[in-house]
């Protein structure tokens, strides 16, 4: 890598999540790339300011919103105090390898977006810290006309340069379920945008909390928002892991390098516990 690194603005909607948010800055700490501001959005949760004792060597950001309106109004307002000139948004709950800045940022060489593929991981609490109980990897190609039909970019770890923020403006708050598909298809349009085929983000789901399949009814007006604003069509409203075995998704799966070993990431929080 030359000597150069560009500032990296790590932008982190949370909510009263703490010790899930803690890992995520215990990967973060462990990062390779260390330009990093990391600006955590707290949606009028409960106080995460302790997290500037636990991670000093970290340049973090908190910002408390006045009140909770939910994680695309957080993300927008963490855009608001970028310094950097990439921009990485990361869910509170989700993990990035150690590597994993540091490819993002040699793969945005020839590019404007780039995105990784994932492993999703389902897990328990045990003492605190997360232990993975399933896995499986997530890696499809890029193939914008298909992903018109079904969106396989993942925003977590997903890294872009401020000029595509100054030239999309913030994300669609209108969008709430698919702002993150919204971006894509708007980005994609002007900008080069390449998916990294390493699995080096982590991202979370609880069966639990079934927060990957959602109440269809509550997203079917979003979708339908989505679909008019880009010309979609019908869209389905599907369990995500019904959707994953269509035989258009399944013929859209691809190879990629998987790098976790399976270990929990242990943050300081629990450790000084």
């Amino acid at each position: 890598m030359s000597e150069y690194q560009p500032l990296i603005s790590v932008i982190i909607p949370t909510y009263n999540r703490p010790d899930f948010l803690c890992e995520l800055l215990e990967s973060l700490a462990r990062q390779t790339y260390k330009h990093l501001q990391i600006i955590v959005v707290n949606d009028a949760g409960e106080p995460v300011e302790e997290v500037k004792e636990l991670y000093p060597e970290l340049d973090i950001t908190i910002v408390t919103m006045p009140a909770n309106q939910k994680h695309v109004f957080a993300r927008n307002r963490g855009l608001e105090l970028v310094r950097g000139e990439l921009i990485m948004l990361c869910d509170d709950d989700d993990l990035l390898l150690p590597m994993h800045v540091e490819r993002m940022v040699a793969e945005l060489a020839d590019a404007d977006l780039v995105y990784s593929d994932v492993e999703i991981f389902d897990y328990t609490v045990e003492n605190r810290a997360r232990r993975a109980t399933k896995r499986f990897v997530f890696a499809y190609e890029h193939d914008v006309e298909a992903m018109r039909k079904f969106s396989t970019f993942v925003s977590s770890g997903c890294l872009f340069r401020r000029s595509v923020y100054e030239a999309l403006g913030p994300f669609d708050t209108e969008m709430y379920h698919y702002w993150d598909w919204d971006f894509f298809l708007r980005a994609v349009e002007r900008f080069r945008v390449k998916r990294v085929p390493v699995a080096s983000a982590l991202y979370a789901f609880s069966e639990a909390g079934d927060n990957m399949s959602g109440n269809h009814e509550d997203m079917r007006p979003y979708l339908d928002k989505l679909s008019a604003k880009h010309g979609l069509g019908y869209l389905p409203t599907k369990n995500f892991f019904v959707l994953l075995e269509e035989p258009e998704v399944m013929s859209r799966r691809a190879q990629t390098q998987v790098l976790w070993d399976g270990e929990p990431v242990i943050s300081r929080r629990v450790r000084q516990a």
